[in-house]
């Protein structure tokens, strides 16, 4: 098993854009002032701040990337909240791992969209570029979604190699 570095995507600046005004469930995106912070922010890839204006959006990451790709994920489309900032935020800072300090599951997909397994990740930054060279030693895995293990949220992608950009 060799060791890649992993950059992970946050959603893009287009479907921000999008999500700002309505989310992929359609309905209308409602901004309000974040008052304790800790919000993980999908469109920077850090904790939000107390004061900072978010909003709460449906999102579908894995139906965006069958757009692109032509994959037919089937049931595995599926749609989830997340949090991003409501107006735009110039995306994250630094190419480091983010969310990595709790249990995270590294879900695989191959190139046709479907589930391909999935592992759980101790909460420790050490263990998330072994797991995803784990992920991608297998040739069938096209990208991995990183998931909180609580409510199950999307939090980011890795693609194979080094893609970066997003949706």
């Amino acid at each position: 098993m060799t060791t890649t570095a992993y950059t992970a995507r946050p959603i893009a600046p287009p479907a921000l854009k999008g999500l700002r005004s309505a989310d992929d469930a359609g309905r209308p995106t409602a901004p309000f002032t974040d008052r304790e912070g800790g919000a993980p922010l999908r469109c920077c890839l850090r904790h939000s701040t107390p004061g900072e204006r978010i909003a709460l959006v449906s999102y579908a990451p894995l139906r965006r990337w069958a757009a692109q790709t032509g994959a037919a994920p089937g049931a595995y489309d599926e749609q989830g909240p997340v949090f991003i900032h409501a107006e735009d935020c110039g995306g994250p800072d630094t190419d480091a791992l983010p969310f990595t300090h709790s249990h995270r599951t590294v879900r695989r997909y191959s190139a046709d969209g479907r589930i391909l397994g999935g592992r759980l990740v101790e909460g420790t930054p050490a263990a998330f570029p072994h797991a995803l060279t784990e992920a991608f030693d297998d040739p069938a895995v096209a990208l991995v979604h990183v998931r909180a293990v609580e409510y199950g949220c999307f939090l980011y992608e890795v693609r194979r190699g080094s893609e970066k950009g997003g949706d």
